[in-house]
Protein backbone atom coordinates (compact mmCIF):
# COMPACT_ATOMS: atom_id res chain seq x y z
CA UNK A 1 0.00 0.00 0.00
CA UNK A 2 1.59 3.49 -1.00
CA UNK A 3 0.34 6.28 1.27
CA UNK A 4 0.79 9.01 -0.95
CA UNK A 5 -0.49 11.76 0.86
CA UNK A 6 -1.80 13.01 3.99
CA UNK A 7 -3.56 16.11 5.06
CA UNK A 8 -5.70 17.07 8.57
CA UNK A 9 -9.18 18.49 7.99
CA UNK A 10 -11.40 21.24 10.23
CA UNK A 11 -13.50 19.22 12.67
CA UNK A 12 -10.84 16.01 13.30
CA UNK A 13 -11.26 14.27 10.17
CA UNK A 14 -8.32 13.05 8.34
CA UNK A 15 -7.98 12.93 4.24
CA UNK A 16 -5.37 10.16 2.97
CA UNK A 17 -4.86 9.30 -0.76
CA UNK A 18 -3.40 6.10 -1.24
CA UNK A 19 -2.55 3.47 -3.71
CA UNK A 20 -3.66 -0.25 -3.85
CA UNK A 21 -0.72 -2.24 -4.53
CA UNK A 22 -2.45 -5.56 -4.37
CA UNK A 23 -5.36 -7.82 -3.45
CA UNK A 24 -4.17 -7.91 0.05
CA UNK A 25 -4.54 -4.27 -0.06
CA UNK A 26 -7.81 -4.26 -1.35
CA UNK A 27 -8.73 -6.40 1.44
CA UNK A 28 -6.91 -4.43 4.00
CA UNK A 29 -9.05 -1.27 2.93
CA UNK A 30 -12.55 -3.36 3.10
CA UNK A 31 -11.89 -2.96 6.84
CA UNK A 32 -10.99 0.79 6.77
CA UNK A 33 -13.68 1.86 5.01
CA UNK A 34 -17.39 2.71 6.56
CA UNK A 35 -20.52 4.26 6.15
CA UNK A 36 -20.00 8.02 6.50
CA UNK A 37 -16.71 8.41 5.03
CA UNK A 38 -16.08 10.65 1.81
CA UNK A 39 -14.04 8.51 -0.96
CA UNK A 40 -12.99 9.70 -4.03
CA UNK A 41 -11.31 8.95 -7.40
CA UNK A 42 -11.49 8.61 -11.24
CA UNK A 43 -14.78 6.25 -12.63
CA UNK A 44 -16.80 5.75 -15.54
CA UNK A 45 -20.31 6.51 -15.44
CA UNK A 46 -23.15 6.44 -18.15
CA UNK A 47 -24.57 9.88 -17.64
CA UNK A 48 -27.76 10.31 -16.09
CA UNK A 49 -30.39 13.07 -16.14
CA UNK A 50 -32.51 14.32 -13.14
CA UNK A 51 -35.68 12.14 -14.01
CA UNK A 52 -33.61 9.02 -13.64
CA UNK A 53 -33.41 8.48 -17.19
CA UNK A 54 -30.74 7.38 -18.89
CA UNK A 55 -29.72 9.54 -21.50
CA UNK A 56 -28.71 7.84 -25.07
CA UNK A 57 -24.77 7.39 -25.37
CA UNK A 58 -24.89 4.23 -27.23
CA UNK A 59 -23.79 2.46 -24.49
CA UNK A 60 -20.47 4.27 -23.72
CA UNK A 61 -19.43 5.75 -20.07
CA UNK A 62 -17.51 8.81 -19.54
CA UNK A 63 -14.56 9.17 -17.70
CA UNK A 64 -15.16 11.81 -14.36
CA UNK A 65 -14.03 11.97 -10.72
CA UNK A 66 -15.93 11.86 -8.10
CA UNK A 67 -16.61 12.12 -4.28
CA UNK A 68 -18.97 9.53 -2.80
CA UNK A 69 -20.41 9.36 0.80
CA UNK A 70 -19.87 5.74 1.46
CA UNK A 71 -23.47 3.10 1.99
CA UNK A 72 -21.45 -0.05 1.61
CA UNK A 73 -18.14 -1.63 0.60
CA UNK A 74 -17.44 -5.19 -0.44
CA UNK A 75 -14.78 -7.14 -1.72
CA UNK A 76 -14.58 -9.16 -4.55
CA UNK A 77 -11.17 -11.25 -4.06
CA UNK A 78 -11.88 -12.98 -7.09
CA UNK A 79 -12.46 -10.08 -9.18
CA UNK A 80 -9.45 -8.27 -7.68
CA UNK A 81 -11.49 -5.58 -6.67
CA UNK A 82 -13.27 -3.37 -4.01
CA UNK A 83 -16.82 -1.88 -4.92
CA UNK A 84 -17.60 0.89 -2.81
CA UNK A 85 -21.05 2.31 -3.18
CA UNK A 86 -22.45 5.87 -2.13
CA UNK A 87 -24.50 8.92 -3.02
CA UNK A 88 -22.20 11.62 -5.16
CA UNK A 89 -21.76 14.23 -3.42
CA UNK A 90 -18.79 15.96 -5.85
CA UNK A 91 -18.08 15.56 -9.19
CA UNK A 92 -16.47 16.74 -12.36
CA UNK A 93 -20.08 16.95 -13.80
CA UNK A 94 -22.40 18.87 -11.27
CA UNK A 95 -25.42 17.35 -13.13
CA UNK A 96 -24.49 14.08 -11.74
CA UNK A 97 -24.50 15.13 -8.07
CA UNK A 98 -26.94 13.16 -5.24
CA UNK A 99 -26.65 10.06 -8.13
CA UNK A 100 -25.64 6.44 -6.55
CA UNK A 101 -22.66 5.13 -7.87
CA UNK A 102 -20.14 2.76 -7.20
CA UNK A 103 -16.13 3.00 -7.69
CA UNK A 104 -14.65 -0.28 -8.85
CA UNK A 105 -11.15 -0.10 -6.81
CA UNK A 106 -8.31 -2.27 -8.24
CA UNK A 107 -5.23 -2.52 -7.65
CA UNK A 108 -3.23 0.60 -8.93
CA UNK A 109 -6.13 3.12 -8.27
CA UNK A 110 -5.45 6.22 -6.70
CA UNK A 111 -7.98 6.63 -3.75
CA UNK A 112 -9.05 9.74 -1.60
CA UNK A 113 -10.19 8.88 1.72
CA UNK A 114 -11.63 11.14 4.07
CA UNK A 115 -12.84 10.16 7.74
CA UNK A 116 -12.35 10.32 11.27
CA UNK A 117 -9.47 7.57 11.51
CA UNK A 118 -9.36 4.93 14.60
CA UNK A 119 -6.42 4.01 16.08
CA UNK A 120 -6.98 0.54 14.59
CA UNK A 121 -7.60 1.95 11.01
CA UNK A 122 -4.88 3.91 10.78
CA UNK A 123 -2.30 0.68 12.07
CA UNK A 124 -4.30 -1.48 9.14
CA UNK A 125 -3.41 0.87 6.67
CA UNK A 126 0.78 1.03 8.01
CA UNK A 127 0.50 -2.64 8.24
CA UNK A 128 -0.83 -2.63 4.95
CA UNK A 129 2.56 -0.69 3.65
CA UNK A 130 4.72 -2.20 5.71
CA UNK A 131 3.28 -5.62 3.77
CA UNK A 132 4.33 -4.66 0.89
CA UNK A 133 7.99 -5.00 1.07
CA UNK A 134 7.33 -8.81 2.06
CA UNK A 135 7.94 -11.35 -0.50
CA UNK A 136 5.03 -13.35 -1.72
CA UNK A 137 5.02 -17.03 -0.52
CA UNK A 138 3.80 -20.14 -1.90
CA UNK A 139 3.24 -24.02 -0.08
CA UNK A 140 3.27 -26.64 -1.58
CA UNK A 141 2.29 -29.97 0.27
CA UNK A 142 3.14 -33.48 -0.96
CA UNK A 143 2.76 -36.96 -0.24
CA UNK A 144 2.27 -40.38 -2.40
CA UNK A 145 -0.66 -39.95 -4.63
CA UNK A 146 -1.89 -36.57 -4.20
CA UNK A 147 -0.26 -32.96 -3.76
CA UNK A 148 -2.02 -29.28 -3.14
CA UNK A 149 -0.23 -25.69 -3.78
CA UNK A 150 -1.25 -22.78 -1.31
CA UNK A 151 -0.72 -19.14 -1.94
CA UNK A 152 -0.13 -17.05 1.42
CA UNK A 153 -1.82 -13.89 1.66
CA UNK A 154 -2.25 -11.19 4.34
CA UNK A 155 -6.01 -12.24 4.40
CA UNK A 156 -5.08 -15.75 4.46
CA UNK A 157 -4.02 -19.09 2.62
CA UNK A 158 -5.90 -19.92 -0.84
CA UNK A 159 -5.78 -22.98 -2.74
CA UNK A 160 -4.61 -22.42 -6.27
CA UNK A 161 -3.95 -26.34 -7.28
CA UNK A 162 -4.83 -29.77 -5.75
CA UNK A 163 -3.20 -32.78 -8.16
CA UNK A 164 -4.43 -36.58 -7.69
CA UNK A 165 -2.04 -39.74 -8.93
CA UNK A 166 -1.12 -42.98 -7.96
CA UNK A 167 -0.35 -43.92 -4.50
CA UNK A 168 2.62 -45.25 -5.41
CA UNK A 169 1.87 -49.02 -3.71
CA UNK A 170 1.78 -50.69 -6.95
CA UNK A 171 5.46 -49.05 -7.64
CA UNK A 172 3.69 -47.03 -10.44
CA UNK A 173 7.24 -45.26 -11.23
CA UNK A 174 5.17 -43.30 -14.39
CA UNK A 175 2.29 -42.30 -12.56
CA UNK A 176 4.35 -40.39 -10.06
CA UNK A 177 6.48 -39.10 -12.00
CA UNK A 178 3.25 -37.47 -13.76
CA UNK A 179 2.09 -36.42 -10.50
CA UNK A 180 5.44 -34.86 -9.97
CA UNK A 181 5.48 -32.98 -13.55
CA UNK A 182 2.21 -31.98 -12.78
CA UNK A 183 3.47 -30.26 -9.59
CA UNK A 184 6.53 -28.74 -11.48
CA UNK A 185 4.36 -27.12 -14.28
CA UNK A 186 1.67 -25.33 -11.03
CA UNK A 187 5.39 -24.40 -9.18
CA UNK A 188 6.94 -22.47 -12.35
CA UNK A 189 3.41 -20.66 -13.23
CA UNK A 190 3.46 -18.87 -9.71
CA UNK A 191 4.70 -15.47 -9.71
CA UNK A 192 6.65 -15.82 -6.21
CA UNK A 193 10.03 -15.33 -4.32
CA UNK A 194 9.56 -18.72 -2.28
CA UNK A 195 8.42 -21.94 -2.08
CA UNK A 196 7.87 -24.18 0.99
CA UNK A 197 7.82 -27.91 0.20
CA UNK A 198 6.23 -29.66 2.97
CA UNK A 199 4.49 -33.21 3.97
CA UNK A 200 5.18 -36.66 5.36
CA UNK A 201 8.00 -39.20 5.10
CA UNK A 202 10.28 -38.87 1.92
CA UNK A 203 8.32 -38.37 -1.14
CA UNK A 204 8.89 -34.44 -0.61
CA UNK A 205 12.51 -35.07 -1.11
CA UNK A 206 11.89 -36.99 -4.35
CA UNK A 207 9.33 -34.40 -5.82
CA UNK A 208 11.94 -31.65 -4.83
CA UNK A 209 14.87 -34.00 -6.95
CA UNK A 210 12.30 -33.86 -9.98
CA UNK A 211 12.07 -30.09 -9.86
CA UNK A 212 15.72 -29.81 -9.19
CA UNK A 213 16.40 -32.16 -12.50
CA UNK A 214 13.76 -30.25 -14.52
CA UNK A 215 12.90 -26.67 -13.66
CA UNK A 216 16.22 -25.83 -11.67
CA UNK A 217 14.99 -21.96 -11.79
CA UNK A 218 12.19 -22.89 -9.57
CA UNK A 219 14.44 -25.44 -7.11
CA UNK A 220 16.47 -22.60 -6.02
CA UNK A 221 13.17 -20.74 -4.37
CA UNK A 222 12.19 -23.79 -2.60
CA UNK A 223 12.31 -24.86 1.29
CA UNK A 224 11.59 -27.93 2.65
CA UNK A 225 9.91 -28.28 5.78
CA UNK A 226 8.60 -31.85 7.62
CA UNK A 227 4.27 -32.11 8.56
CA UNK A 228 2.47 -34.66 9.34
CA UNK A 229 -0.39 -33.97 7.17
CA UNK A 230 -1.13 -32.43 3.62
CA UNK A 231 -3.36 -29.74 2.25
CA UNK A 232 -5.07 -27.15 4.85
CA UNK A 233 -3.65 -29.51 7.98
CA UNK A 234 -0.24 -29.55 5.96
CA UNK A 235 -0.24 -25.71 5.65
CA UNK A 236 -1.17 -25.27 9.22
CA UNK A 237 1.91 -27.14 10.34
CA UNK A 238 3.94 -24.94 8.23
CA UNK A 239 2.30 -21.66 9.71
CA UNK A 240 3.21 -23.48 12.89
CA UNK A 241 6.46 -23.89 12.57
CA UNK A 242 7.22 -20.74 11.63
CA UNK A 243 8.51 -21.49 7.89
CA UNK A 244 6.89 -18.93 6.51
CA UNK A 245 8.14 -16.33 9.12
CA UNK A 246 11.89 -17.79 7.50
CA UNK A 247 10.93 -16.01 4.96
CA UNK A 248 8.58 -13.23 5.77
CA UNK A 249 9.96 -11.90 9.02
CA UNK A 250 6.31 -11.09 10.21
CA UNK A 251 3.19 -12.77 8.81
CA UNK A 252 -0.59 -11.62 9.66
CA UNK A 253 -1.99 -15.16 10.09
CA UNK A 254 1.28 -16.94 11.45
CA UNK A 255 0.30 -14.13 14.67
CA UNK A 256 -3.16 -14.99 14.28
CA UNK A 257 -2.28 -18.68 14.77
CA UNK A 258 -0.16 -18.72 17.73
CA UNK A 259 -2.78 -16.42 19.30
CA UNK A 260 -5.73 -18.48 19.13
CA UNK A 261 -3.58 -21.46 20.24
CA UNK A 262 -2.87 -19.78 23.05
CA UNK A 263 -6.08 -18.51 24.09
CA UNK A 264 -7.69 -22.35 23.57
CA UNK A 265 -4.80 -23.92 25.55
CA UNK A 266 -5.52 -21.44 28.63
CA UNK A 267 -9.46 -21.75 28.13
CA UNK A 268 -8.87 -25.16 28.78
CA UNK A 269 -6.73 -24.92 31.36
CA UNK A 270 -9.40 -22.25 32.72
CA UNK A 271 -6.41 -20.22 32.95
CA UNK A 272 -5.96 -16.38 32.09
CA UNK A 273 -8.70 -15.80 29.19
CA UNK A 274 -12.22 -14.58 28.59
CA UNK A 275 -14.24 -14.33 25.69
CA UNK A 276 -17.63 -13.15 24.39
CA UNK A 277 -18.62 -9.26 25.07
CA UNK A 278 -19.14 -9.07 28.36
CA UNK A 279 -16.70 -11.25 30.51
CA UNK A 280 -14.00 -9.07 27.90
CA UNK A 281 -15.50 -5.83 28.34
CA UNK A 282 -15.15 -6.77 32.51
CA UNK A 283 -11.57 -7.57 32.31
CA UNK A 284 -10.66 -4.39 29.97
CA UNK A 285 -12.75 -2.01 32.71
CA UNK A 286 -10.50 -4.63 35.67
CA UNK A 287 -7.21 -3.34 33.12
CA UNK A 288 -6.50 -7.45 32.87
CA UNK A 289 -6.54 -7.47 29.12
CA UNK A 290 -2.87 -7.90 27.44
CA UNK A 291 -3.92 -8.75 23.99
CA UNK A 292 -7.62 -8.05 22.52
CA UNK A 293 -8.61 -10.41 20.28
CA UNK A 294 -11.63 -8.99 17.84
CA UNK A 295 -12.86 -10.45 14.41
CA UNK A 296 -12.57 -7.96 11.50
CA UNK A 297 -16.03 -8.49 10.54
CA UNK A 298 -17.42 -7.80 13.98
CA UNK A 299 -15.55 -4.89 14.51
CA UNK A 300 -16.96 -3.68 11.08
CA UNK A 301 -20.56 -4.83 12.22
CA UNK A 302 -20.45 -3.27 15.77
CA UNK A 303 -19.65 0.05 14.50
CA UNK A 304 -22.48 -0.19 11.62
CA UNK A 305 -26.33 0.26 12.31
CA UNK A 306 -26.64 -3.15 12.57
CA UNK A 307 -24.61 -3.80 15.87
CA UNK A 308 -25.62 -6.59 18.14
CA UNK A 309 -23.82 -6.34 21.40
CA UNK A 310 -24.92 -3.58 24.50
CA UNK A 311 -20.65 -3.45 24.45
CA UNK A 312 -19.70 -0.19 22.75
CA UNK A 313 -16.47 -2.16 20.75
CA UNK A 314 -14.60 1.74 20.09
CA UNK A 315 -14.68 2.06 23.75
CA UNK A 316 -13.78 -1.75 23.99
CA UNK A 317 -10.71 -1.04 21.97
CA UNK A 318 -9.82 2.01 23.33
CA UNK A 319 -9.80 1.13 26.72
CA UNK A 320 -8.01 -2.02 26.54
CA UNK A 321 -5.03 0.27 24.81
CA UNK A 322 -5.32 2.99 27.12
CA UNK A 323 -4.71 0.21 30.05
CA UNK A 324 -1.52 -0.95 28.23
CA UNK A 325 -3.06 -3.89 25.83
CA UNK A 326 -2.34 -5.04 22.88
CA UNK A 327 -5.14 -5.17 20.06
CA UNK A 328 -4.90 -7.61 17.41
CA UNK A 329 -7.66 -7.62 14.48
CA UNK A 330 -7.83 -11.32 13.26
CA UNK A 331 -8.98 -11.99 9.62
CA UNK A 332 -12.83 -13.64 9.38
CA UNK A 333 -10.66 -15.39 6.14
CA UNK A 334 -8.32 -17.57 7.80
CA UNK A 335 -8.81 -20.64 10.08
CA UNK A 336 -8.00 -18.98 13.46
CA UNK A 337 -10.22 -16.41 12.83
CA UNK A 338 -13.13 -18.90 12.45
CA UNK A 339 -12.24 -20.02 15.67
CA UNK A 340 -12.43 -16.60 17.38
CA UNK A 341 -16.12 -16.22 15.41
CA UNK A 342 -17.18 -19.27 17.44
CA UNK A 343 -16.33 -17.44 20.91
CA UNK A 344 -18.40 -15.12 19.79
CA UNK A 345 -15.71 -13.03 17.69
CA UNK A 346 -13.89 -11.10 20.68
CA UNK A 347 -11.68 -12.70 23.25
CA UNK A 348 -8.59 -11.47 25.54
CA UNK A 349 -5.67 -12.94 26.52
CA UNK A 350 -5.48 -11.71 30.15
CA UNK A 351 -2.76 -10.61 32.54
CA UNK A 352 -4.23 -11.87 35.52
CA UNK A 353 -7.38 -14.59 36.50
CA UNK A 354 -10.61 -12.59 36.78
CA UNK A 355 -12.58 -14.25 39.67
Amino acid sequence: MQIRDRERLDGGRERLTVVPESVDDLWHLQYVLEPGDRVAGDTTRRIQRSDEQLRDTGGEREHMWVALAVDDVEFHRFANRLRVGGEIVACSREDQLGFHHTLNVEERDELSIEKYWKPDQERRLEEAKEATENPDVAIATVEEGRAHVHGVAQYGTEERATITGSTGKNDDAQDRTSLFAELTDVLRRLDVDAIILAGPGFTKQDAYKYVEKNASEVAELITMVDTASVGDRGVHEVLKRGAVADVQKETRIEAEADAIDELTRRIAEGAKAAYGPDEVEKAAEYGAIERLLILDDRLRKERGPDREWDVDVDSLVRTTEQKGGEVTVFSSEFPPGQQLSNLGGVAALLRYRLQ
